[in-house]
């Protein structure tokens, strides 16, 4: 009797099947939206990997901190269009745009991407899922209305007709209900009305707001309220989904390309990470000196101002917040390649000054050298090459190298009590009770980089005003920020705006 080999037996669990035999090929996008329900099986590169997944990162955590502001869809279409456009185009069918077919399958690739990244916790499934479906929704919405039309119908969602004698029976109560008063013009628009009948389950939101018509456990749902069981829909399955690849993300950990970025992008939803892409040279105009540098501190973020004001008050910083606060001045401009004539001394003397309670003989032994080294003065060929070290971004300071007692680096929207955020929050002058109510929520939500940005807006409320009204900057030079320099940088030009009026020039501009 011939005995089947288990490690060669069919594979039958239907959860496996979309591993057993995959199909290498190219995919087809007839529609611009898309539920995402097979997976993509073409390669691409590594590169490529990282970079879609890091672009579509971007525009979850921008819409996702749209949301944290109570901005309303109008705001939020408007204020992401431009992001859009730049890291996730997505062009109707209609356009006939030659990259049709790259940026939807960058749309594809990234959306996966994401999911692999996003599944390993029940708290990161529960985010990705909600931005996921805040992005579907905003897509959906301005989709060509014929194409969205045929996208639905190859859904095959559980909907069922509704006929024309059904609605003349019941077209008093539907009119009733959906707002279209009463009498012969109500019923006609009732007839002339698309419904359908699903289980009320499904569509909660509408039944809530009282927008369909209840019966026998049915919902009577208008053709202009759709949208809702198309969201509903798109989020079931995605969750389903989401735990599906949970499931599967064991199968990963031999792959030790694809690892490392996943968990890099993991970490970057506490807030999206943004190498900080300034030259290092100060802005122009700007006095960027040691001796200015109390004055300039007015434009810090409270994690630098911490760092500073701990520096003034006891001449001295530890290892990590030494580092912290170089790499911030590296990147204001107190660089070896500074064009205003300034140099890696002007650094040293900065920090000479500071730590006045030491000789000179044990600064030059004990911190000199690692100041020369975080600016590529010194060290390997590799360290020399580089310029030394990149200004660290938000969500460095938030993922790694904790502060211990007596350490002042960290965010102190992460790392301190309420109570002592509230105290450092108004000795820079923050007392609006609204303002700190909001960074206490944000706080709470570990949205540490948005309780960061409810303040900058708060600080800097008239200025962005009027840099929004005459035009000096767009709305993607003023998007969310995720790097301590960007934030320097922004609130200098917003604070000095008739001097950099004539030529501002913003990152992400």
């Amino acid at each position: 009797m011939n005995r089947i080999d288990v490690k060669r037996r069919n594979v039958l669990d239907h959860r496996k099947k979309q591993f057993a035999d995959p199909a290498y090929k190219e995919t087809q996008y007839p529609h611009r939206l898309n539920f995402y329900a097979t997976p993509p099986t073409a390669d691409i590169t590594l590169e490529q990997f990282e970079q879609w997944a890091i672009d579509r990162l971007r525009i979850l955590a921008e819409l996702e901190a749209c949301s944290f502001r109570n901005k309303s869809p109008p705001e939020t279409a408007l204020h992401m269009k431009p992001l859009l456009d730049k890291y996730l185009p997505l062009d109707a069918t209609s356009s006939s745009h030659s990259q049709l077919h790259a940026q939807r399958q960058k749309d594809h690739y990234s959306h996966f991407i994401l999911r692999l990244a996003f599944a390993s916790t029940e708290d990161l499934r529960r985010r990705f899922a909600r931005v996921e479906t805040m992005l579907f929704r905003l897509r959906f919405q301005t989709d060509d209305s014929r194409e969205r039309a045929a996208f639905v119908r190859t859904l095959n969602l559980d909907w069922e007709s509704v006929g024309e004698e059904e609605k003349r029976a019941l077209a008093g109560q539907l009119a009733t209900t959906v707002g279209f008063g009463f009498g012969g013009k109500a019923v006609q628009r009732v007839m002339d009305e698309e419904w359908c009948r699903v289980e009320w389950t499904k569509v909660p939101d509408l039944v809530e707001g009282r927008k369909v018509f209840v019966k026998g456990g049915k919902a009577y749902v208008p053709g202009r309220e759709q949208q809702s069981m198309v969201l509903n829909a798109f989020t079931g399955r995605l969750e389903k989904a989401l735990e599906l690849t949970a499931r599967a993300l064991p199968r990963l950990d031999e792959d030790d390309r694809l690892t490392p970025i996943l968990n890099h992008l993991s970490k970057n939803f506490i807030a999206p990470d943004a190498s900080y892409t300034g030259s290092g040279q100060a802005i122009e105009g700007a006095e960027i000196t040691a001796r200015n540098m109390d004055n300039l501190s007015q434009h810090f973020p409270m994690c630098m101002l911490h760092l500073h004001k701990s520096l003034r008050r006891d001449a001295h910083l530890k290892h990590f917040g030494r580092l912290q606060y170089t790499l911030f001045l590296k990147g204001i401009g107190l660089s070896l390649e500074e064009c205003l004539g300034l140099s890696l001394e002007e650094c040293l003397v900065f920090w000479r000054a500071s730590f006045s309670k030491i000789t000179d003989d044990t600064f030059n032994k004990e911190y000199r050298y690692n100041v020369r080294h975080v600016y590529g003065d010194v060290g390997g060929d590799s360290n020399r090459r580089s310029g030394g070290y990149s200004p660290y971004s938000c969500q460095k300071i938030l993922t790694e190298h904790a502060p211990g007692p007596g350490d002042a680096h960290g965010c102190p929207y992460r790392h301190f009590s309420m109570e002592n955020l509230t105290t450092l929050l108004r000795s820079t002058g923050v007392n609006d009770p609204a303002v700190l109510k909001g960074v206490k929520e944000d706080k709470e939500s570990q949205k540490f980089h948005m309780a960061c940005n409810r303040v900058f807006e708060h600080v800097h409320k008239a200025e962005i005003k009027r840099a929004k009204e005459e035009g000096v900057m767009t709305a993607a030079q003023l998007e969310t920020i995720v790097h301590p320099n960007e934030y320097f940088k922004r609130s200098y030009l917003l604070k000095n705006m008739d001097k950099q009026k004539k030529d501002v020039k913003m990152e992400g501009s």
